[in-house]
């Protein structure tokens, strides 16, 4: 560690107050906030702060923007169906080859759900109260089993929860999956800053970080290795998810067949919007490239227009879920930097004022930046777009009652149960309660296969 090369180098971008405090500090502790430090970009940060802090960035709308194409979820006519019957065989034999491994970003905690713990420790099943990360981690077995090759499964913490989210994988035995099977990695984060521009400090040794947003995901991959791991292994797809979605398509055949075979660097699951102001990104395409305006910044007549049949002209929202090469995440990634813009999120922050007195503010006082994955798109040489079914696919769990909740996301496992069991030949009695684990199956198909070779078994 050198100090006065630390020193000198934050005070030629102003930030030398963030060691008022060094000489208080035992050897432990300034070895720690030293590294702390030598983590940050320095040089890059004055851009940073006139960019992004001194500056609140306005969101520019195209002059040419225009609705994003999609696939949709049932052919339009015998030439597609004919595409998706080869694109989903072409899956198929993705992970045969074991070219597909998932990613799961699991970085937050389950605050909002009333819930001391990382999120994808919460019990979500409606009958059998299994956690977020069992119905994954059952999907992932599931499919190893069915295609003859292990999934790799790339879980994205956070300093807050990592250690915890091990800790919970190993008590349940990594849900029947081989501990070498799931690769744990941390999220990084970035420090906050006073609205003139100064670094805040947390303590008189660290700095006041938070995590740098799910964008940072692509550069956790690169620095914890798991690029390398990808690259070992022939990796060459990630399939892409958030934790609080237990309905995520992570095994998705036909969705990695036309990604591959359409050349695609980044595709996404697309969704009907129920209404022009859904609070989903909008898919848009603007210059020939594919964009998300998030349902904030989409002005209102361009989200209240209409095709002739009365349909959304903006009609794509999206649900957050993914595939990208692995050679897009090191291209985005490369040189240990993170090619993607951040975004500015007024926040009230503690911080230690000059006197040493931490201060917890009633009003937002700082800045904090983040990125976001799907800034990603419009740097991708070739994207592609499928729709999803939104009652199958898509139940996030963000609060604990009313919409996009816990509550919800269980009467939404109940009733895709519900129905699958009736595709079967099932009569459910009135009032029924059945949860089917995925170790039954993943796709309708596994499913009347399970029943058909289980009769007199029960899947939940």
């Amino acid at each position: 560690m050198n100090i006065d090369l630390l020193k000198t180098r934050l005070t030629a971008i102003g930030q030398q107050h963030v060691l008022r405090y060094w000489d208080e500090l035992d050897e432990a502790a300034q070895q720690q906030f030293a590294g702390q430090l030598e983590k940050i970009d320095l040089e890059s940060l004055p851009a940073l702060v006139e960019a992004y802090v001194l500056n609140r960035p306005k969101t520019e709308i195209p002059s040419d923007l225009e609705p994003a194409c999609y696939f949709p979820k049932t052919p339009r006519d015998d030439a597609q169906k004919a595409l998706y019957d080869r694109a989903k065989q072409h899956g198929e034999d993705l992970f045969r080859a074991g070219k597909i491994a998932a990613l799961t970003v699991a970085g937050g905690q389950g605050t909002r759900l009333g819930f001391d713990g990382p999120k994808g420790t919460y019990p979500i099943g409606p009958v059998s109260g299994k956690s977020l990360f069992a119905y994954f981690a059952e999907t992932l077995l599931f499919a190893g089993k069915k295609y003859g090759k292990p999934i790799t499964w790339y879980i994205m913490t956070s300093l807050l929860n990592h250690s915890a989210t091990v800790a919970f994988f190993r008590e349940n035995n990594f849900f029947g999956l081989a501990e070498d099977q799931v690769f744990f990695f941390s999220q990084g984060t970035m420090p906050a800053f006073g609205t003139d521009g100064k670094l805040l400090l947390g303590a008189k040794d660290s700095l006041s970080l938070s995590p740098d947003g799910h964008g940072g995901t692509l550069l956790a991959l690169r620095r914890s290795g798991a690029i390398d791991r990808m690259q070992k292994e022939g990796t060459e797809i990630l399939s892409y998810f958030q934790v609080d979605n237990p309905l995520a398509p992570a095994i998705h055949p036909l969705f990695a067949g036309l990604h591959d075979l359409e050349g695609s660097e980044m595709s996404a699951i697309m969704l009907a919007k129920t209404g022009p102001f859904e609070k989903l990104g909008n898919f848009c395409v603007s210059g020939g490239r594919t964009s998300i305006i998030e349902y904030s910044d989409l002005p209102a007549d361009l989200a209240e227009s209409r095709n002739p049949d009365g349909s959304l002209r903006f009609l794509c929202g999206s649900p957050a879920i993914h595939l990208l090469n692995r050679s897009f995440v090191e291209r985005l990634t490369e040189g240990g930097k993170l090619q993607l813009p951040w975004h500015r999120a007024d926040k009230k922050v503690p911080y230690l004022d000059e006197n040493g007195t931490l201060i917890q503010p009633e009003e937002p006082n700082a800045v904090k930046l983040e990125s976001f994955i799907f800034d990603a798109m419009p740097l991708a040489e070739r994207t592609m777009l499928l729709e999803g079914d939104r009652d199958t696919m898509f139940a996030p769990t963000k609060n604990k009652t009313g919409v996009d909740s816990a509550e919800s996301c269980r009467a939404m496992i109940l009733a895709r149960d519900a129905q699958r069991l009736a595709d079967a030949g099932f009569v459910l009695p009135h009032g029924a309660r059945i949860e089917l684990s995925p170790l039954a199956g993943v796709e309708k198909d596994d499913l009347l296969a399970y029943f058909r070779d289980n009769p007199a078994e029960g899947a939940w």
